[in-house]
């Protein structure tokens, strides 16, 4: 299998074995590496990549990059798995194929407070490819990306294949602004007008705001978790 091609201006650099691209991308993001830094594990049961961003906006406007890469990952699989399959996503980045869990995103940045620029921010994708178990009927709110009739998606064109959708929405949104993106990831949202918990508050998920801030309205008000709340310590 020949190593994966991504666009112009992104590099790609394989990890093997236990190395977590997502951890190994944020130490090279420390480090000082250039943007567009694509590190990736293609294991066996799991394919795991992290891409490197370096924001000129403030980290409130910089994490749009998290459903950048969701909607890229939409349109990545969309464009390689069969038709009849549906990818939706979940607001902390939990990615859902055919209604079930299958994997997530994950989002770091040099930075915590919203206002700052931040040097750099990672995001981070985790997907099985195959069950943890020869009984998948016992976890049916878990699955894998070959249970659901993707077994023909090859790992490394679906890694390069979201790599250059998300390079299309990292364009779109900078000479867009925000709007179409909001538009496109609110299609693919999971549970809009469910009951939602996160971080103690409870209620119904009414949505996002402009800045994809998590809407949650209990009997009394509506409280607004912000999108940076999913940041990992680097």
């Amino acid at each position: 299998m020949s190593a994966p091609s991504f666009p112009p201006l992104f590099s790609g650099h394989p990890v093997e074995g236990q190395i977590d691209p997502f951890e190994k991308a944020c130490v090279e993001a420390v480090k000082g590496c250039d943007a567009g830094l694509v590190v990736y594990n293609l294991g066996a049961d799991t394919l795991r990549g992290a891409i490197v961003f370096a924001p000129d906006v403030p980290l409130k406007d910089a994490m749009a990059m998290l459903p950048v890469c969701g909607v890229g990952f939409q349109n990545a699989l969309g464009a390689l798995g069969p038709p009849e399959v549906a990818v939706h996503l979940d607001w902390d980045g939990g990615i859902r194929v055919n209604g079930a869990s299958c994997g997530r995103f994950r989002v770091a940045a040099s930075e915590s407070d919203p206002d700052a620029e931040p040097a750099w921010l990672v995001v981070g994708l985790e997907l099985p490819l195959w069950p943890e178990n020869d009984a998948p009927g016992e976890t049916p709110d878990k699955t894998a990306l070959y249970a659901e009739g993707c077994a023909d998606v090859e790992p490394g064109a679906l890694l390069e294949s979201w790599v250059k959708h998300t390079l299309v929405g990292i364009n779109r949104w900078s000479d867009d602004g925000v709007g179409p993106l909001h538009q496109e990831w609110r299609g693919l949202a999971h549970g809009i007008g469910e009951d939602i918990e996160r971080g103690g508050t409870s209620g119904t998920y009414l949505g996002v705001d402009e800045r994809f801030g998590l809407l949650i309205r209990d009997a009394e008000t509506t409280h607004l978790i912000p999108l940076t709340d999913l940041l990992e310590e680097d």
